[in-house]
């Protein structure tokens, strides 16, 4: 079977020739590129290239279904030195701003710069937002998305990336982490209201997009964890929405997965009663409290599990015999292999030993037929 193949059998419930290797090669990928220190064998390669040479799928996280016009919003950008960059927004209710900040080590290694400012602040701030998303248009793009899953080929299936869920994404994007419980308690009506056109939007405009797109995979929820999102906030903001969602998506044979790169430990059922047919980027112990035998005890055959590998594993002070010792211990843990993709959380970071995900092949080739057998 091809890894597009096997994805399409996992997702139709169906057991693979063995199990499929996709780990994110990316930011590896980009921080030598930039630095020079490919190693001599990939230095004229593209990403596709080095993927296949090192035996791995490529993740396809690339494809849209739909692009985003604001009208009636002037945007005006202005670096106020070389970290900092200010977006402002200017609308008939007033202006509101984001701030990214950057660091030259960062930069280096070609990661995104940070955002430490959010459009929310005051109350004031809620019927200008409230404008913003009432004038953001979504255009189709179904054609683009087509010609992008034939550029990928037999090589993976595409993951549609569609954002965030209403109360995340103004946890995450409009007020920050940090004040968005602050504005809960001072602002309530404010956020509620906002809450109920975030939903509605979607309800009325992407998800019908979905719906009638070509796409079947589709990535949305993300940072999802026990600290920020636990159970109580999850039960009451997130659930119903995605159970809605996940609703249609069934009905048209489509596939919904969330960005699963936190410590979800005490949210593992709230997730399987959202709906979720999928986990990517699955992170586990030790980079989070969640393990592996955790996930898998909780969700069974319900939840597609695209992970297993914590990135932490992949560097240098892990020793070999520990690196083995966990390979050992996750294909043990997930025999026969069903419903589970094998891939690293949440990426393969600059620092990793590419020699281990070469290693990682051999195992796959070694031990991971369907289905896998425990000695």
């Amino acid at each position: 079977m091809t890894n597009r193949e096997r994805l399409l059998a996992i997702l139709d419930g169906r057991p693979p020739d063995r199990i499929p290797w996709i780990p994110r090669l990316l930011l590896w990928y980009n921080a030598h590129k930039k630095a020079g220190t490919l190693p001599e064998r990939y230095r004229n390669m593209t990403l596709r290239e080095i993927e296949r040479d090192l035996g791995l799928g490529t993740p396809a996280r690339d494809g849209h279904i739909y692009r985003t016009e604001l009208h009636g919003v002037e945007v005006r950008e202005r670096w106020l030195n070389d970290m900092e960059l200010r977006t402002e927004y200017y609308t008939p209710f007033g202006m509101v701003s984001t701030l990214f900040r950057g660091s030259y080590f960062l930069r280096q290694q070609d990661i995104q710069d940070l955002q430490v400012e959010f459009m929310l602040k005051r109350r004031e701030d809620y019927a200008v937002v409230e404008y913003i998303i009432e004038h953001t248009e979504y255009i189709p793009t179904y054609d683009a998305y087509l010609a992008y899953e034939r550029e990928i080929g037999d090589d993976g299936y595409p993951i549609v990336q569609i954002g965030d869920c209403p109360f995340h994404h103004f946890l995450r994007a409009l007020c920050g982490y940090n004040n968005a419980y602050y504005h809960l308690h001072d602002y309530p009506n404010e956020v509620e209201h906002l809450l109920a056109l975030l939903t509605q939007r979607d309800r009325d405009i992407v998800w019908p997009l979905m719906a009638a797109s070509p796409a079947r995979l589709f990535l949305h929820g993300m940072h999802f964890s026990s600290q920020m999102t636990p159970p109580p906030i999850y039960r009451r903001y997130i659930e119903p929405y995605y159970q809605e969602l996940s609703a249609l998506m069934h009905q048209r044979g489509k596939h919904l997965a969330m960005h699963g790169d936190n410590d979800t430990r005490h949210i593992l059922e709230n997730i399987a009663r959202s709906g979720y047919d999928m986990v990517e980027c699955f992170a586990t112990y030790p980079m989070v409290g969640t393990t592996l035998a955790e996930a898998r005890a909780a969700w069974g055959k319900r939840i597609i599990i695209w992970g297993g590998v914590p990135s932490t594993l992949l560097e240098p002070h892990y020793s070999e015999d520990e690196f083995e010792a966990y390979m050992d211990d996750l294909f043990r843990t997930i025999a026969p292999g069903d419903a589970f993709i094998l891939g690293v959380a949440d990426n393969v970071l600059p620092g990793a030993k590419i020699e281990r995900v070469r290693r990682i092949t051999e195992i796959v080739e070694e031990r991971g037929r369907y289905p896998i057998r425990v000695a």
